[in-house]
């Protein structure tokens, strides 16, 4: 394993340590879990970074980033929706996408295709990173009726169906692709 394959190994590593410092009686718990946090998502652009600089890209590493990413976000926030940190509501839209993704790019790799991933994709991951980094630390006064952290939420949660629907979008236009060369054949 390259250097940038550890960094993402790393944020797999850290999801039960954040989720248990979450539940854990120390006083300043979840500042601690926020900062591991953002350090395990910091990772997510290093170990792409260093990958693509370094010409050590793999399919261990693409495959080690898209499942740690994917853990990162569904640990924190199922950390966070048992200390009442986050909606459930909003912690289901951003996991169902997730599935719904997955498996999109799945059965289109089945077929011998792929969809690669998005710009949207990645301002998602970036939106979902900042919404829960702050819901960890949960800081402000409430404004018209929500914390900072909860509005960040929801902006990541409409980030999310939009970046969801590319994908839907993707593996429509992967199959009609596959249909109409089927019927020309």
């Amino acid at each position: 394993m390259s250097f940038p394959d550890w960094l993402a190994f790393s944020r797999v590593i850290l999801v039960p340590v954040i989720m248990g410092l979450t539940h854990s009686p120390l006083e300043h718990r979840f500042v601690i879990a926020g900062g591991l946090f953002a350090f395990a998502a910091a990772t997510d652009f290093f170990d792409g970074y260093l990958a693509r600089r370094w010409k050590s890209e793999s399919v261990l590493g693409a495959f080690l980033d898209t499942t740690a990413d994917k853990l990162l976000v569904t640990g924190a926030l199922l950390a966070l929706l048992t200390v009442n940190r986050v909606s459930m509501w909003a912690a289901l839209v951003i996991m169902m996408r997730e599935f719904v993704v997955m498996a999109l790019r799945g059965l289109v790799a089945l077929s011998g295709g792929l969809i690669r991933p998005s710009t949207w994709g990645k301002v998602k991951a970036f939106a979902q990173f900042i919404a829960i980094g702050f819901a960890f630390i949960r800081c402000g006064p409430e404004f018209l009726g929500m914390y900072l952290d909860q509005w960040l939420m929801w902006i990541a949660v409409i980030l999310t169906i939009a970046s969801g629907w590319q994908y839907v979008a993707s593996y429509w236009d992967h199959m009609m692709g596959r249909a109409k060369g089927k019927v020309s054949q």
